[in-house]
């Protein structure tokens, strides 16, 4: 990505955040950047596709990492510790490109819609697989219902936009180690202590005070 073009992203995610989507003009962005109509316009066709490149950006992140997960790891329990992390870690990483999008996504032309819901769905897919697979040959309980489980999955982390602050008191690191270790306890049979096994390492939260 160009400096220009990150720049542009920048300043029109703090605008956005702060004034709305509709109540920012491309001229306010272009000002607030120290660009010109042209050097907007080099980038972005329109204030919609900017929109709609902020919505992607975060999309697009998760869904590759979830997507290495799939491919790097043979284990279904390995590749749901991979994709949960990336997907907790999302929320820091794109923690402003998110609060626009719970802001303003009902602003996106049908056409970008369509492309960030097909990514959305792409996500969903592999978790839903991921899980369908973990039953299958016995690593997770095969007593829950697959999509009642996925969706909690998903829900579980979504809900992380509410709450999570950048300066709070657990990093992002805490919390994705303590949603694996959630996420871990109802999917695997069997005992803590096989659950501890399946691990990479035993969790170090519990004693935080």
């Amino acid at each position: 990505m160009s400096r220009l073009r990150s720049t542009i992203l920048e300043t029109s995610l703090q605008l956005f955040d702060e004034h709305g989507f509709h109540g920012v003009t491309v001229n306010q962005i272009v000002a607030a950047s120290g660009t010109s109509k042209g050097g907007f316009y080099h980038h972005f066709q329109s204030k919609d596709e900017l929109l709609f490149v902020i919505h992607d950006t975060f999309i697009t992140y998760v869904l590759k990492e979830a997507g290495a997960a799939n491919v790097i790891h043979t284990s279904p329990t390995a590749k749901i510790q991979a994709v949960i992390h990336s997907f907790v870690k999302v929320f820091d990483l794109y923690k402003p490109h998110i609060s626009v999008f719970y802001q303003e996504s009902t602003y996106l032309k049908p056409a970008y819609e369509e492309k960030i819901k097909k990514k959305r769905d792409e996500f969903k897919d592999i978790i839903f697989g991921i899980i369908h697979e973990g039953q299958a040959g016995g690593d997770f309980r095969k007593e829950l219902p697959l999509e009642v489980t996925a969706m909690a999955v998903l829900g579980m982390v979504n809900w992380i936009y509410k709450w999570y602050q950048q300066d709070g008191r657990y990093s992002i690191d805490e919390i994705a180690e303590v949603y694996i270790d959630l996420i871990l306890h109802f999917l695997l049979p069997g005992s803590s202590e096989q659950l501890m096994r399946h691990m990479n390492k035993v969790p170090f939260f519990y004693d935080v005070k």
